[in-house]
């Protein structure tokens, strides 16, 4: 069958639709989205960090890895979280799984990679890297530092974004310490630690479309119509 003009441009805006998708699927957009560097357990056992997959695609964590400072990729390995759906978060800690799910009450649909060995300090990096050692996300933070990296002392307190201009701004001063109540999902666990790993409410906008994809999209499916109509009015 001959193709039309009018098929060849909608099978340009499907395929102009469809690479759009592919390149944001690309471009994860993972986020710290709360942290404690001790917890109140023996040696102050229990630290923890929380990854959210803000974006609208499923991520595949083969070849992450996070470090502390010394910002090397592939020192601590999270391929371990296999696939991380849009929404989801993930934790690891220095704890084990078992303990850790325990501590928190954690129902086992939360992935949790435990014995990391990559301890953080008072003032410390947090940086998250992708399977092609490039920095995705990166939070350096120091309570007695001051301007950006004046976040609060997560000692058997988590630190959780202030707002959603907080999330991958590297900007320590605008996060805020967890507390009972708060509204963002934070309660004590097993250990009187306070925090809400595996939650964020952040995790809200991964259902929100990337405006751009739709912007080129339905401008391209309008043009179309605008083509479809004149074509039948001149038949």
């Amino acid at each position: 069958m001959k193709a039309t003009p009018l098929s060849r441009l909608l099978a340009a805006a499907l395929l102009s639709g469809a690479m759009l998708g592919t390149a944001h699927a690309a471009t994860a957009n993972v986020r710290i989205t709360e942290w404690m560097y001790n917890g109140n357990g023996t040696g102050s056992i229990g630290e923890f960090i929380e990854l959210t997959n803000l974006g609208t695609t499923t991520v595949d964590f083969t070849g992450w890895s996070f470090d502390d400072n010394s910002r090397t990729a592939g020192s601590e390995n999270l391929s371990g979280f296999g696939t991380v759906a849009a929404g989801e978060s993930v934790i690891f800690t220095d704890q084990t799984a078992a303990a850790f799910r325990a501590n928190w009450n954690l129902s086992a649909s939360v992935k949790v990679l435990g014995g990391n060995l990559n301890n953080l300090g008072r003032s410390d990096e947090v940086n998250v890297y992708d399977g092609t050692g490039t920095l995705v996300d990166r939070l350096t933070y120091n309570d007695q530092g001051t301007g950006s990296v004046a976040g609060p002392r997560t000692t058997g307190v988590s630190g959780i974004p202030g707002s959603l201009a907080a999330v991958g701004a590297n900007n320590a001063s605008l996060w805020t310490l967890s507390a009972v109540g708060d509204g963002k999902g934070s309660y004590l666990s097993s250990l009187n630690e306070i925090g809400s790993p595996g939650y964020t409410p952040f995790a809200s906008v991964a259902a929100v479309p990337e405006p751009e994809s739709y912007t080129m999209l339905m401008a391209g499916l309008g043009l179309i119509g605008v083509i479809a109509r004149r074509r039948s009015r001149n038949a």
